[in-house]
């Protein structure tokens, strides 16, 4: 077999978990694929190295803040940015994103200063905006059990059960939609 397509420097172990090389190396980089992110921000992505790929090449086809009503998604958390950097980062021989051909749409649902259901209604609010943008398929690193006012709080017999809660309500309508949240 010829050499890797990518040189991956740090990200060989989490792409080689996977076999992402074996995709890459027959020309399966992402490119074609929309996909949406939906995180806690996606802090600094605007002047990282790691994502000049994406931003030079118009892959980053709009972005939204849940939490405030407005596009900028830059400033806030990094949860976000470490993980689009597992999908989207392009620096060879340093670090490789499993798709980093995709084109993303970035939006910010969770509000780090705060745990409320309003932010599980975020959620589903971005998952209706990317399925009206006709998104391949989502990436979400959020889950909700506990929050700061406890009378919210998820119990295990009555509402942890896949069904019960807005994310997983969610998350059913996305599949149904053929979205893979």
């Amino acid at each position: 077999m010829a050499a890797d397509y990518y040189s991956y420097g740090q990200s060989y172990g989490q792409v080689h978990l996977h076999n992402g090389e074996f995709l890459h190396n027959r020309g399966f980089r992402g490119q074609g694929m929309h996909m949406a992110v939906l995180d806690a921000g996606f802090f600094n992505y605007l002047t990282l190295p790691t994502f000049d790929s994406i931003r030079n090449n118009g892959q980053v086809l709009g972005t939204w803040d849940f939490v405030t009503g407005n596009t900028s998604v830059n400033e806030d958390n990094s949860h976000g940015t470490s993980c689009l950097s597992t999908i989207a980062a392009n620096m060879p021989g340093t670090f490789m994103g499993t798709a980093p051909k995709t084109s993303f749409y970035l939006y910010r649902t969770e509000d780090v200063n705060s745990e409320y259901p309003i932010e599980e209604q975020n959620w589903v609010a971005g998952m209706e905006r990317a399925d009206s943008l006709g998104i391949d398929i989502s990436s979400t690193s959020l889950g909700y059990f506990t929050f700061d006012n406890p009378v919210f709080n998820y119990t295990y017999a009555t509402h942890l059960n896949g069904n019960s809660t807005i994310s997983a309500k969610g998350a059913d309508f996305a599949a149904k939609k053929e979205l893979y949240a």
